[in-house]
Protein backbone atom coordinates (compact mmCIF):
# COMPACT_ATOMS: atom_id res chain seq x y z
CA UNK A 1 0.00 0.00 0.00
CA UNK A 2 1.22 3.14 -1.20
CA UNK A 3 1.07 6.57 1.41
CA UNK A 4 0.46 9.48 -0.83
CA UNK A 5 2.15 12.85 1.06
CA UNK A 6 0.41 15.77 1.28
CA UNK A 7 1.73 19.19 0.24
CA UNK A 8 2.28 21.83 -2.36
CA UNK A 9 3.91 21.36 -5.81
CA UNK A 10 6.69 23.43 -6.80
CA UNK A 11 4.76 24.98 -9.62
CA UNK A 12 1.98 25.41 -7.51
CA UNK A 13 4.35 27.23 -5.26
CA UNK A 14 5.44 29.44 -8.23
CA UNK A 15 2.11 30.37 -9.42
CA UNK A 16 1.01 31.80 -6.20
CA UNK A 17 4.06 33.45 -5.82
CA UNK A 18 3.61 35.04 -9.08
CA UNK A 19 0.24 36.36 -8.60
CA UNK A 20 1.62 37.67 -4.94
CA UNK A 21 4.12 39.44 -7.09
CA UNK A 22 1.43 41.00 -9.97
CA UNK A 23 -0.75 41.78 -6.87
CA UNK A 24 1.91 43.60 -5.35
CA UNK A 25 2.67 45.19 -8.65
CA UNK A 26 -0.61 46.87 -8.87
CA UNK A 27 -1.68 47.97 -5.46
CA UNK A 28 1.96 49.18 -3.78
CA UNK A 29 1.99 52.35 -5.87
CA UNK A 30 -1.34 52.99 -5.14
CA UNK A 31 -0.89 52.81 -1.53
CA UNK A 32 2.70 54.78 -2.05
CA UNK A 33 0.61 57.89 -3.73
CA UNK A 34 -2.14 57.91 -0.66
CA UNK A 35 1.00 58.05 1.63
CA UNK A 36 2.85 60.96 0.03
CA UNK A 37 -0.68 62.45 -0.28
CA UNK A 38 -1.43 62.45 3.30
CA UNK A 39 2.22 63.99 4.42
CA UNK A 40 0.63 66.68 2.05
CA UNK A 41 -2.22 66.71 3.96
CA UNK A 42 -0.29 66.98 6.92
CA UNK A 43 1.69 69.75 6.33
CA UNK A 44 -1.26 71.66 5.53
CA UNK A 45 -2.61 70.87 8.84
CA UNK A 46 0.73 72.35 10.52
CA UNK A 47 0.24 75.44 8.18
CA UNK A 48 -2.84 76.77 9.44
CA UNK A 49 -1.84 75.47 13.27
CA UNK A 50 0.98 78.05 12.48
CA UNK A 51 -1.77 80.39 10.96
CA UNK A 52 -3.62 80.56 14.24
CA UNK A 53 -0.64 80.77 16.35
CA UNK A 54 0.71 83.52 14.59
CA UNK A 55 -2.36 85.70 14.84
CA UNK A 56 -2.77 85.06 18.60
CA UNK A 57 1.07 86.54 18.52
CA UNK A 58 -0.31 89.65 16.81
CA UNK A 59 -3.14 90.14 18.91
CA UNK A 60 -0.55 89.75 22.15
CA UNK A 61 1.88 91.78 20.69
CA UNK A 62 0.87 93.77 18.15
CA UNK A 63 2.86 92.88 14.90
CA UNK A 64 4.22 89.74 13.27
CA UNK A 65 7.23 88.21 13.83
CA UNK A 66 9.75 89.39 11.65
CA UNK A 67 11.39 86.83 9.37
CA UNK A 68 14.60 87.09 11.38
CA UNK A 69 12.73 86.19 14.72
CA UNK A 70 10.90 83.59 12.55
CA UNK A 71 8.68 80.50 13.86
CA UNK A 72 10.55 80.55 16.94
CA UNK A 73 8.79 83.77 18.52
CA UNK A 74 5.91 81.41 19.09
CA UNK A 75 7.43 79.12 21.52
CA UNK A 76 10.29 81.27 22.69
CA UNK A 77 9.99 84.79 23.72
CA UNK A 78 11.78 87.23 21.54
CA UNK A 79 11.65 89.99 23.44
CA UNK A 80 8.95 91.46 22.48
CA UNK A 81 6.20 93.93 24.53
CA UNK A 82 2.99 91.52 25.62
CA UNK A 83 4.06 88.16 24.41
CA UNK A 84 2.24 85.83 26.06
CA UNK A 85 3.59 82.41 24.74
CA UNK A 86 4.25 80.14 24.27
CA UNK A 87 1.90 79.72 21.35
CA UNK A 88 2.03 76.30 20.49
CA UNK A 89 0.57 73.52 22.27
CA UNK A 90 3.70 71.40 22.67
CA UNK A 91 6.31 74.39 22.88
CA UNK A 92 8.45 73.31 20.39
CA UNK A 93 8.52 73.54 16.61
CA UNK A 94 7.24 70.59 14.49
CA UNK A 95 9.20 70.03 11.64
CA UNK A 96 7.36 69.11 8.46
CA UNK A 97 6.54 65.05 7.46
CA UNK A 98 9.56 64.91 5.48
CA UNK A 99 11.73 66.07 8.89
CA UNK A 100 12.75 69.96 7.13
CA UNK A 101 12.38 73.12 9.42
CA UNK A 102 8.94 75.27 8.13
CA UNK A 103 9.69 78.30 6.39
CA UNK A 104 8.48 81.88 7.62
CA UNK A 105 8.71 85.11 6.07
CA UNK A 106 7.03 88.42 7.13
CA UNK A 107 6.32 90.72 4.96
CA UNK A 108 5.29 87.56 2.65
CA UNK A 109 5.70 87.44 -0.73
CA UNK A 110 1.63 85.78 -1.41
CA UNK A 111 -0.09 86.79 1.85
CA UNK A 112 0.66 89.23 4.57
CA UNK A 113 3.24 86.64 5.77
CA UNK A 114 4.42 83.32 4.68
CA UNK A 115 4.37 80.05 6.25
CA UNK A 116 5.42 77.01 3.60
CA UNK A 117 7.65 73.56 3.81
CA UNK A 118 9.63 73.03 0.46
CA UNK A 119 7.41 69.89 0.23
CA UNK A 120 9.69 66.00 0.18
CA UNK A 121 13.19 67.14 -1.70
CA UNK A 122 13.36 70.61 0.81
CA UNK A 123 13.92 72.69 -1.80
CA UNK A 124 11.84 75.36 -3.68
CA UNK A 125 9.72 74.69 -6.25
CA UNK A 126 9.05 71.51 -7.68
CA UNK A 127 5.95 69.24 -8.58
CA UNK A 128 4.26 66.08 -6.59
CA UNK A 129 5.50 65.59 -3.25
CA UNK A 130 8.22 67.73 -4.26
CA UNK A 131 6.24 70.61 -4.72
CA UNK A 132 5.94 74.03 -1.95
CA UNK A 133 2.89 73.58 0.37
CA UNK A 134 2.19 77.28 1.64
CA UNK A 135 -0.43 78.98 3.25
CA UNK A 136 -1.64 80.80 0.10
CA UNK A 137 -2.46 77.55 -0.32
CA UNK A 138 -4.44 75.94 2.29
CA UNK A 139 -7.28 78.74 2.98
Amino acid sequence: MKVRQQGFTLVELLVVLAIIGLLAGLVGPKVLNQLGGAKTDTAGVQIRDFEQALEIYMLDTGKFPSTEQGLEALVRDPGVAGWDGPYLRRNVLPQDPWNNDYQYKFPGENTEFDVLSYGADGRPGGEGDNADIGNWQTR
